[in-house]
């Protein structure tokens, strides 16, 4: 196991490092220390080197990314409906945007800063732990918030990735890694990858992509996953309702050992493994890499964001974001690669 770090230049006057860790197969994983930024994960497959996550080679492209494109997303991952919170007899309001909600952290959120890294190896793992110190005058959170986020590469091509926050004050904790997925040989779009999840209701949301609170059942329509589908066949079916992509939060069940959602390529040849310690994954259909393409709706990229549903602070049953002063928590992801299709 090895790991590689590199200054690759600066980002408003900050250097910026890229951590390269990699194991006996030739796995690599990098990752830069601005935005926590999962740059790359890839695999050697016979004489050539495959990409799993969609990602640039320019690391100046994720300065101030506007598809978060594999990045970390906190203190709170998704929207907040009204950018505003209830929190121990106190309102709290954040910077709004996106129709009046708060989303991924906001403006100076996770995803716009530069993260401080140690990195450490043992004879079957690869890591860089990345911590960043938030303040209510950077966020409008409460509390100071000290936040690690660890990812490890395994020697077996499991990808960890966990988040660890304390706050001095109560606050809100529900980050994760934008991670956009193209598992097919070379990229191009989405139409030869399937999508299986391990729950069968997705969430209800308004016209700002805010939940209403009601879960909807997902059996019998575009949105259904239950077995391994692609996501070409999944969209052709939405557009029989007028929709034109997934930007949808689904309800999975949180496991260590039993994937939350698997994704694969049609003819055989990968598939990855997912796995949260959380009950929600946002499915977002994008082509961050392609402004051009983006814009007719030709999607290369897959996002599956695990985390508690979002917008949990206004629903008692979509899961407890709110960190209790002087705690630590730490919740989880991971990402197994597997040779060959699906099962």
């Amino acid at each position: 196991m090895n790991v590689k770090q590199t200054v690759v230049g600066t980002i408003e006057s900050q250097p910026v490092t890229q951590y390269l860790l990699t194991n006996q197969q030739g796995t690599r994983v990098s990752v830069l220390s601005w935005g926590a930024t999962l740059q790359e994960f890839s695999v050697v497959e016979g004489t050539r080197r495959q990409q799993l996550v969609v990602g640039e080679s320019d690391f100046t492209a994720y300065d101030h990314n506007g598809w978060a494109l594999c990045q970390a997303l906190g203190r709170v991952a998704g929207r907040i409906g009204g950018a505003q919170f209830e929190l121990d007899g106190q309102t709290v309001h954040l910077e709004a945007g996106d129709d009046g909600n708060a989303i991924h952290g906001g403006p100076h959120g996770f995803k716009c800063v530069n993260w401080a890294g140690t990195t450490h190896t043992t004879d079957d793992t690869a890591s860089v732990a990345l911590t960043y110190i938030a303040t209510p005058e950077a966020d409008r959170y409460p509390g100071t918030l000290a936040t690690t986020i660890t990812y490890t590469l395994t020697a077996a091509d499991r990808l960890e990735i966990s988040f660890t926050g304390k706050s001095d004050a109560d606050t809100l904790f529900n980050p994760t890694i934008h991670t956009y997925f193209n598992v097919t040989d070379d990229q191009h779009s989405l139409d030869q990858q399937w999508l299986l999840l391990s729950g069968d209701k997705r969430l209800e949301l308004d016209d700002t992509k805010v939940p209403t609170g009601k879960k909807l059942p997902t059996a019998g329509t575009g949105y259904d996953f239950s077995q391994p589908r692609t996501i070409a066949d999944g969209l052709a079916e939405l557009k029989q309702t007028g929709a034109v992509e997934y930007d949808d939060a689904f309800e999975v069940v949180p496991s260590a050992t039993t994937p939350i959602a698997a994704i694969g390529d049609t003819t055989g040849h990968r598939r990855v493994a997912l796995y949260s310690d959380r009950s929600g994954l946002v499915v977002f259909t994008a082509n961050p890499t392609d402004a051009k393409r983006a814009k007719v709706r030709d999607y290369n990229a897959l996002a599956l964001e695990a985390q508690a549903l979002p917008d949990a602070i206004h629903h008692d049953d979509f899961g407890d974001i709110v960190l209790p002063a002087n705690q630590t928590v730490t919740h989880t992801i991971a990402y197994q690669y597997l040779a060959g299709g699906k099962d």
